[in-house]
């Protein structure tokens, strides 16, 4: 029997610049840009693996598929799916735990670097002309600094977190990391890293980074108490999840100027609404959650994602979760 492939919302993981070669091999393969709630069942309807990124596969949805033998993730996060009702169904739900370690690290690397040098800022100020018209042969727009001898906060010290204090080890930082998991010697590899308790990490920091899952227990982890603890020309850094920060105590920290920054891939609600107050807030950068969108970091996603398949077609479940 030819399997039946069918790929909810494609585009983010391949919006044409890689192929889905690896996946065609495994079935009969139906690839959808995206998926509106209203689709979903008519879209996975005979399917009998389901590929899904953001596009959420409900209780009531999974009742509705009754050929449906497999659920692929095409992230690490998968919090879209009913794993629960999957599971009572025996569907296996998997996922792509390791593919952006690489892409992450270097996004804060880039936010932490111009965050330090005002490469955005300058380069708006030439482009509007202020060299061209300037006395002098320079001229800054913010506090310039090096970050070598500065501290950087780690919350999350897994694989991701890892990856970005070895750059900071790179640029001469000092490293303090809080996790309820702390990694022994042998995984930090060498690494100096100093085991804080979270205020104290948000005291000491100049930047803090984010890299923990998020948990009914960290919701709102950046919150006002916290954000009055750091230096007032302290960064926070998410490329984590949105909901770790409450969004109108790091905006009113902003305009207050308590911190100096804030560099955010992530935000609660994605796409924002216009009114998030961290759109208009003063020295407050955000991308477009795109800090795991390198290419060989979403070719990697892909082959994950094709070898989970794979292997369940083989009765080798692997990067199950429920």
């Amino acid at each position: 029997m030819t399997e039946r492939i069918v790929v909810l919302d494609g585009y983010t993981l391949n919006p044409g610049d890689i192929d889905w070669n690896s996946l065609k091999a495994l079935g009969d393969l139906k690839i959808h840009d995206r998926t509106s709630e209203g689709l979903i069942l008519e879209r996975a309807k005979g399917a009998t693996c389901l590929l899904t990124n953001k596009t959420p596969l409900s209780r009531e949805s999974l009742a509705a598929l009754p050929e449906l033998k497999y659920i692929g993730v095409l992230a690490t996060g998968y919090n879209v799916v009913d794993t629960e009702a999957a599971a009572e169904r025996d569907i296996p739900v998997t996922n792509v735990p390791t593919y952006g370690t690489d892409s992450v690290a270097q996004h804060v690397a880039a936010m932490l670097l111009n965050y330090a040098r005002g490469i955005t800022v300058h380069s708006q100020a030439v482009n509007n002309g202020e060299w061209t018209s300037n006395d002098d042969w320079c001229f800054t727009k913010q506090p310039m600094f090096e970050l070598c001898g500065k501290t950087l906060g780690v919350v999350g010290i897994g694989r991701i977190g890892l990856a970005v204090a070895r750059v900071g080890a790179a640029l001469g930082m000092k490293l303090i990391a809080y996790d309820l998991y702390f990694p022994n010697a042998e995984k930090l590899g060498g690494l100096e890293v100093e085991q804080v308790e979270l205020d104290d990490l948000f005291a000491r920091a100049d930047a803090i980074t984010l890299h923990c899952p998020l948990t009914a227990e960290n919701e709102h982890l950046v919150n006002a108490q916290r954000l009055k603890l750091m230096k007032p020309t302290a960064l926070v850094i998410n490329t984590a999840r949105g909901p770790l920060v409450d969004n109108q105590a790091l905006a009113d920290a902003l305009h207050a100027g308590q911190l100096g920054g804030a560099a955010l891939d992530v935000l609660d609600v994605e796409p924002p609404p216009s009114d998030n107050p961290l759109l208009s807030a003063p020295n407050c950068v955000v991308t477009p959650h795109i800090a795991w969108y390198a290419r060989e970091a979403r070719a990697r996603l892909m082959e994950v994602a094709a070898d989970n398949l794979r292997e369940f077609l083989a009765g080798n479940t692997q990067n199950a979760v429920n």
